[in-house]
């Protein structure tokens, strides 16, 4: 029973899922029945579902088939209708075929022109679509085409800047373009061009600078020497309201193609450009003669391309060697003035153009490089002046190579060069020049002394007489009384050598100036070198002329005047170089003149050559003795060589009456000595006693004093 309940609750059970399939089936979309169907399958009761489906198909068709039969006449009558209006469907079909025919016939010149539209739109469109292209590479273009006319025209720079801009602007904007391809390929390559026609541009610059360098050298030491002219004019005479000239900027460079890109600065040296006051003309400035634009430029290229320090290098490097080639001098530099202008000029020319590149470039040199090369040229040039101007023998030529080591020292002095070297080797050419001087001065004063009379010099009026006390400082209280005609005591080269020793003494300033050095440097560098003069040269020149073998008495004797009035005139030469340096003699410092024992040597000299020669001319007389030996009477009258002998000692006597009487005793004591002694050995003693001191009485003579050896001589 409970089983029969059971199998009823089950059948009751699936008869309801059964019939929810069935109305989920009706009611679902056909897409998603496969879930429902597949339940179905996946129970054991698909058979009696089937049984129900067919049943439920059934009744659906019974209701469909109720509906077709209520709306059956309704659906003959619609086709009936229908029938009647395929007939007038065909006649209307009949009337669009041949309005069709008729469209078709009258739009055919339509079609065609349409279709000839067509073309033309799109032809036009492509020529639309190929003049905005056009529109877009053409800038390319015409920036290529710029960039190859400035770099047929050397405007390096500026096609730099050109190819920059069509890099980075104009070819990414049609990159797609096989033509943009090759250009972009190309662009290292025109970068490696421009570098290297820049380059191209840079070594004839060198080049040029290198030949330019001793004109550009020559420019800035003229202006110097302007300069320093003025300086001294306005020193001397300040001038008030004067008006001059604006100077113009020596170092001014308009470059058309760098503009106002160019990082020139505006600071700059300049070379000092005075106006010469008396041809109106201003000397041509650095800029005048070289175009430093190439450096710009290809200091200006490099940058931008990125290699500023392989240029800054390679241009160190040239200008190194520029300048080991300027400081080389010629072999024979020594010879003229000319030599050595040139070797100054090539080095200022260097060094002006290395200070204008400093100062108008940014970092392409700096100022450490610019001391190296100035203490290698330092160096190099005072060594080279050292050995040169050894060879020189002229002093005008060492004079005038001062003043142009003194130029250019000051040249490169306005351009912040030290040159205290330069003046320090000058002190040293300044011992040389005093040896050249004594050297010229030693022929000097053997002319002046080979062409001496050697006669006091006659005055026949008072303008002659005024013009040789305007040579030599001479007074004589007495002189001046006596009537003209009339003599100085001394000869003609007495005022000449002491207007050659003031010669020397101006010689010898010309060098000192413009060295900078104190009045004492001065006044001890002239008195050391006029003591050089007088002890040494001139003292030299009066021993040869003493020692002379043709030399006479009367030489002698007024070489031993001249000396004397020699030596009082050195106090006059002191106050000459103390007039001329301003320095007074009694400073500690002061060297002073000791060139008195110059003219009391030679006098000492010409003395004993007096005794020597005054003792040999009586052995000739008394060599001419001539006695016979066999006579036996005795003459009234003296022997013919006594007779000369005494007119001799009496002619020269007269000329000892000039000596200082010191001088002339002594010499007269020295030659009666010898003659007493001479006569001696020929037994003649009284003879000559009496000659002898009647001779000395003429000339006031002190006759004890004589009385000694001709004494002895008796005895």
């Amino acid at each position: 029973m409970e089983r029969g309940k059971m199998a009823e609750a089950e059948s009751l059970e699936t008869a309801a899922e059964h019939e929810r399939i069935l109305r989920e089936i009706e009611s679902t979309d056909t897409a998603c029945i496969g879930p429902t169907l597949r339940s179905v399958y996946d129970g054991e009761e698909h058979g009696r579902f089937m049984e129900k489906l067919e049943t439920r198909i059934r009744n659906h068709d019974r209701e469909i088939e109720k509906m077709c039969n209520f709306h059956y006449q309704g659906f003959v009558d619609s086709i009936t209708e229908l029938l009647k209006v395929r007939g007038e469907a065909q006649k209307l079909k009949n009337q669009v075929t041949d309005t069709n025919r008729k469209l078709q016939h009258e739009g055919k010149e339509l079609v065609i022109a349409m279709e000839e539209l067509k073309q033309c739109r799109l032809q036009q469109r492509n020529i639309s679509a190929t003049v905005d292209k056009l529109m877009l590479c053409l800038p390319v273009l015409e920036m290529y085409s710029k960039l190859r006319d400035q770099m047929k025209t050397k405007r390096h720079y500026p096609a730099l800047k050109t190819l920059e801009h069509l890099e980075h602007t104009y070819l990414p904007q049609v990159s797609h373009y096989r033509f943009c391809k090759v250009m972009v390929d190309n662009i290292p390559k025109l970068r490696e061009e421009i570098k290297d026609v820049s380059m191209s541009d840079l070594k004839d610059f060198l080049e040029s600078i290198r030949k330019h360098s001793d004109k550009i050298g020559e420019t800035a030491m003229k202006q110097a020497q302007q300069q320093r002219n003025l300086d001294n004019i306005i020193l001397q005479q300040p001038r008030i309201g004067s008006k001059k000239k604006p100077k113009k900027d020596a170092y001014t460079i308009f470059d058309t193609e760098i503009g106002s890109t160019s990082p020139k600065s505006e600071q700059d040296s300049g070379i000092l450009d005075v106006e010469d006051e008396e041809d109106d003309e201003e000397v041509p400035g650095a800029q005048d003669l070289v175009d430093f634009s190439p450096v710009y430029r290809c200091l200006h290229i490099y940058s931008v391309l990125g290699a500023r320090e392989t240029f800054e290098n390679y241009y160190r490097k040239q200008r190194r060697k520029q300048a080991r080639l300027v400081l080389q001098p010629p072999s024979n530099m020594h010879e003229t003035l000319d030599g050595y202008r040139k070797y100054f000029n090539q080095i200022v020319g260097f060094f002006v153009v290395e200070d204008h590149i400093l100062h108008t470039t940014q970092g392409l040199v700096n100022r450490a490089y610019i001391d190296e090369l100035w203490e290698m040229a330092l160096s190099k040039t005072i060594a080279a002046l050292r050995t040169h101007s050894s060879y020189c023998s002229d002093p005008n030529l060492v004079l005038d190579l001062k003043n142009l080591i003194v130029l250019f020292a000051d040249t490169l002095q306005v351009y912040g060069f030290p040159v205290n070297q330069l003046f320090d080797m000058l002190l040293e050419i300044r011992d040389q020049y005093s040896e050249t001087l004594l050297k010229k001065w030693s022929g000097i004063f053997r002319n002046i002394l080979d062409s001496d009379n050697y006669s006091p010099i006659p005055v026949t009026s008072e303008e002659i007489y005024k013009k040789v006390v305007g040579q030599f400082p001479f007074q004589d209280t007495e002189l001046e009384k006596q009537p003209f005609p009339k003599k100085f005591p001394f000869s003609e080269f007495v005022p000449k050598v002491y207007n050659q020793i003031k010669e020397f003494i101006y010689a010898c300033l010309k060098f000192s100036e413009d060295l900078h050095l104190s009045s004492t440097e001065v006044d001890d560098m002239i008195r050391k070198s006029t003591n050089l003069l007088l002890t040494r040269t001139l003292s030299s020149s009066l021993q040869n002329v003493i020692k002379r073998k043709n030399i006479g008495l009367t030489e002698l004797v007024q070489i031993i005047i001249n000396t004397t009035h020699l030596e009082k005139s050195c106090k006059y030469l002191e106050e000459f170089i103390t007039n001329i340096t301003n320095v007074l003699p009694e400073t500690v410092h002061t060297t002073k003149l000791y060139g008195t024992t110059t003219f009391k040597d030679a006098r000492h000299a010409a003395e004993e050559e007096i005794y020597t020669n005054l003792n040999q001319k009586i052995d000739q007389f008394l060599q001419l003795a001539d006695y016979d030996w066999m006579t036996g009477e005795l003459g009234n009258k003296a022997s013919d060589y006594l007779v000369d002998l005494i007119a001799f000692l009496r002619s020269t006597f007269a000329v000892f009456t000039h000596l200082p009487g010191k001088v002339a005793q002594t010499a007269c004591m020295s030659a009666c000595k010898h003659l007493a002694t001479s006569l001696m050995q020929l037994l003649l003693e009284a003879e000559v006693r009496q000659l002898t001191l009647g001779a000395l009485q003429q000339f006031n003579l002190d006759v004890r004093e004589c009385e000694r050896p001709i004494a002895f001589c008796t005895e």
